[in-house]
């Protein structure tokens, strides 16, 4: 996912620049391990800020991950966890990022969540050759920039083209709907990257796109847009964002009479939507999504029922899960690496193949990219329900 303007990376890249030129072999050399039996793995997350609940999300199913893990641990050795909170702000992913490098000497970090906040880190990765891995960080460019695969970016999610086209897909086949509006965040690359991708694979299908409007992040007045979305009489509304703006964009929809079926991303998975907009305003809405909780797939359930068993009742999102998934990924690649250094694991995890995960199995294309499926979910009454799987 991509959140906010890249504003401040920049300065804070240039003020790091001689951090980074210092440490360049410090991490390797050191094969980030803070002792014989331990395996130091940094992680960058929004734990505060505009989108901390999906820090807080994969921070949780890390936690569940690595607690798993270290039973039986790694050829002996135990991941040793070491948390920066990026504060949801691309500068503060970049000192964070500088910090954990040079400083804490990890083998690899995880993070961020958001696009915007990953991409903040990748230089520091790629120049002191720390393999990072974001759980869900979409947009293509973290590991691929102008047709060059950064060597030491890798994720564990679906990239935004593939998430836009599904939910066009299911828009034109599924709901039945040949005219649809777009309402985008400006001020995010993730939003204009799913709207990019859902026109033009929705008018492939058929559909035509009706009507077009845009908002800033942090807008709390989405009326007098909505009422122009509204006199083009769109069946359906594409609105790709984050939680915060779609919560109160449904909620005033609705309550100018707005009927029409909304669908977006990952972006939208937390528990804060629901309390934003309302469990009523939410009916007949549905997302793209990693995976569901109310999938019945064996490997699924067992994870749901670990992690409500560890946090009290609380239902993993998928946030949670491909912070889980993320640890797993992690581990694997660092049996396979051999000494865990940070060169050998990021070559270990450039080469994953039929991993089972909880999200699907993950298979890394030349990109870096995972090969997954996609999981549609429709909001019934405040709750998520399993829809349908889509195959990539």
């Amino acid at each position: 996912m991509k959140k906010r303007k890249l504003a401040g990376i920049f300065l804070s890249l240039s003020l790091s620049a001689g951090v980074m030129a210092g440490c360049g072999a410090a991490s390797t050399s050191s094969g980030g391990s803070s002792g014989k039996e331990t395996i130091k793995v940094g992680a960058n997350l929004e734990l505060s800020g505009g989108v901390a609940s999906y820090g807080q999300s994969i921070a949780e199913g890390l936690q569940l991950a690595l607690d798993e893990i270290n039973k039986k641990g790694i050829e002996g050795k135990k991941i040793k966890l070491v948390k920066v909170d990026n504060k949801s702000e691309a500068a503060e992913a970049t000192n964070g990022a500088v910090k954990l490098v040079s400083q804490d000497k990890v083998a690899a970090v995880v993070g961020a969540a958001t696009s915007t906040n990953t991409l903040a880190q990748v230089q520091i990765a790629q120049s002191n050759k720390v393999p990072l891995v974001t759980p869900t960080g979409t947009n293509p460019e973290i590991t691929n920039k102008d047709g060059k695969v950064n060597d030491y970016v890798f994720r564990t999610c679906f990239i935004d083209p593939f998430q836009g086209t599904v939910a066009a897909n299911f828009a034109s086949d599924k709901l039945k709907t040949s005219k649809a509006a777009v309402f985008i965040d400006s001020a995010s690359d993730y939003s204009k990257g799913l709207a990019s991708a859902f026109k033009t694979a929705y008018e492939k299908n058929g559909g035509s796109i009706v009507a077009e409007e845009a908002y800033v992040a942090k807008d709390t007045d989405f009326r007098a847009t909505l009422t122009r979305l509204k006199a083009a009489k769109p069946d359906f509304i594409f609105l790709p964002g984050y939680y915060e703006e779609v919560g109160l964009i449904i909620k005033q929809a609705r309550e100018i009479g707005i009927t029409a079926p909304f669908m977006g991303g990952d972006g939208w998975d937390s528990p804060k939507l629901v309390e934003i907009a309302g469990p009523k305003a939410l009916n007949n809405t549905y997302i793209t999504n990693h995976y569901s909780s109310g999938d019945p797939d064996k490997k699924i359930q067992d994870f749901v029922s670990a992690f409500k068993k560890k946090y009290k009742g609380k239902s993993p999102d998928a946030f949670s899960a491909l912070g889980y998934d993320t640890a797993y990924y992690l581990a694997d690649a660092i049996k396979r690496s051999g000494d865990a250094s940070p060169e050998k694991i990021a070559k270990a995890l450039a080469k994953t193949k039929d991993l089972s995960l909880v999200s699907g199995q993950l298979t890394l294309d030349k990109n870096h990219d995972p090969i997954k499926s996609a999981s549609i979910l429709e909001y019934k009454d405040g709750k998520q329900e399993f829809n349908t799987k889509i195959n990539p």
